[in-house]
């Protein structure tokens, strides 16, 4: 029976995987610099062209996107709540608020240092919201994304305060909206740590699932559960760091590709993570590809785009909860 109920979860996965792979490929063919083998007429050879833009591109939208879909689908573990995600519970706005201290204070600062700043007023911006968010009435789920927007949002608000205080408007913007176009070679491998995050996650999937239980139950089942709880704040905190500090915040990824891989695959998170990993990639990279194409030869930011999928999706699954109950 196994086996049998394998199968669809398989094609599920190998279909992702053969849509990643066409994304991939398309990313790397469109562009406003023309291919050009040898570089004739001006045109800078093909293999600089990959190795210095178009495959940084190509690779930090596929990392960010996996990081941020296997984040989201933490914390919706951690607060047992399937409408929250980093960019809606005050994470990546207290990573913003981490990078601009960083740049008051050090503006020389490489971006090893930002990430590290930016992971650690995270790690606490989390922090609070969880400690928060347990304190809410279990009976009303829908109290937790409502109090993360709200904290967000209180939490942006003094970003933007003081970044307007330091005349730094402009660079906030390029924290708070994410776009690939910036992504060069020397200046993005930094997300591969979201391989790391990503195989972290798959390793300690069952204890994760078991969480979704509730601490009683998974305490009961022998989970240290204070310290699952502390080693999925660290992967969340640095995960959605490196995201802005890199490319800027991404919203609702976290939010719809958790939600819809749950409906397809279950709640297993061992065999659903991987599936949420490669939703993610294919999310962020088809929504930067339509932006690229949409008003070519300009951009559209990446953020952009998920800000108008990702509310849309939003309410669809509220209004799909309210219905089902």
């Amino acid at each position: 029976m196994s086996a049998i109920a394998d199968r669809p979860h398989r094609r599920v996965m190998i279909g992702a995987g053969l849509c990643l792979a066409l994304l991939v490929v398309l990313s790397l063919a469109i562009g406003v610099q023309e291919l050009s083998l040898s570089g004739s007429d001006g045109a800078m050879p093909f293999a600089d062209l990959m190795a210095i833009s178009r495959l940084p591109r190509t690779l930090s939208a596929v990392l960010c996107g996996a990081g941020l879909a296997v984040a989201g689908q933490i914390m919706q573990t951690l607060t047992r709540n399937r409408f929250v995600e980093p960019s809606t519970a005050g994470t990546a706005q207290s990573a913003a608020l981490g990078i601009l201290i960083v740049t008051l204070f050090l503006p020389a600062a490489g971006l090893g240092v930002k990430a590290l700043v930016a992971s650690g007023f995270a790690l606490a911006g989390t922090a609070l919201f969880l400690a928060t968010a347990h304190r809410l009435p279990p009976e009303q789920p829908h109290l937790v994304p409502l109090f993360g927007l709200v904290y967000g949002g209180v939490v942006g608000a003094a970003v933007t305060y003081v970044a307007w205080q330091s005349d730094l408007l402009q660079y906030l913007d390029i924290w708070t909206n994410g776009e690939f176009s910036g992504v060069l070679k020397g200046r993005y491998e930094l997300l591969f740590v979201a391989v790391i995050i990503v195989g972290s996650a798959i390793v300690i999937a069952d204890r994760l699932t078991i969480m979704a239980l509730g601490e009683d139950q998974a305490t009961s089942l022998g989970i240290d559960y204070r310290r699952m709880t502390q080693i999925g704040l660290v992967l969340v905190s640095v995960m959605s760091a490196l995201s802005v500090v890199v490319v800027g915040l991404i919203p609702f990824v976290g939010l719809v590709v958790p939600n819809l891989v749950s409906r397809i695959s279950g709640d297993n998170l061992r065999g659903t993570l991987p599936l949420v990993a490669l939703g993610g990639a294919i999310l962020v990279l088809a929504s930067d590809i339509a932006g690229r194409v949409m008003r070519f030869p300009y951009e559209i930011p990446v953020g952009t785009v998920m800000g108008v999928i990702g509310p849309a999706v939003f309410l669809w699954f509220i209004l799909r909860e309210r219905r089902d109950a």
